[in-house]
């Protein structure tokens, strides 16, 4: 018989560690704005030519090039900025990912 109650007590210190990484990353310090970490990070309300790096990372990410980059630079975003966008965005995606895993499960198994 598995053990529920460690399984549901990982699940939420997996939860906590999501939680602390999601604020770090949209809260803490950073060179790109705070509007474009969050935009970046719900992969929405984002101006060109970010919008479609953004969308591009996030759902074809081994297409990315160095034009892509280029294209940033051109727009004024510095190697900072953009990698934080780049964080922003895989982890964005991976957050919803992981939330439709988890609602998965739960209609999967009637649990919350």
């Amino acid at each position: 018989m598995r053990d529920f109650v460690g399984d549901a007590r990982i699940l939420s210190d997996i939860t906590s560690l999501h939680n602390a990484l999601v604020a770090r990353v949209l809260e803490g310090e950073g060179r790109a704005s705070s509007e474009i970490r969050r935009g970046a990070f719900a992969n929405d309300g984002l101006a060109e030519p970010v919008r479609t790096f953004v969308d591009k990372g996030a759902h074809r990410a081994k297409t990315v090039t160095d034009a892509d980059i280029s294209t940033l630079r051109k727009a004024g975003l510095s190697e900072d900025e953009i990698y934080e966008i780049v964080v922003c965005a895989a982890i964005g995606q991976a957050t919803r990912q992981y939330q439709n895993a988890l609602a998965a499960l739960s209609a999967a198994t009637g649990r919350t």
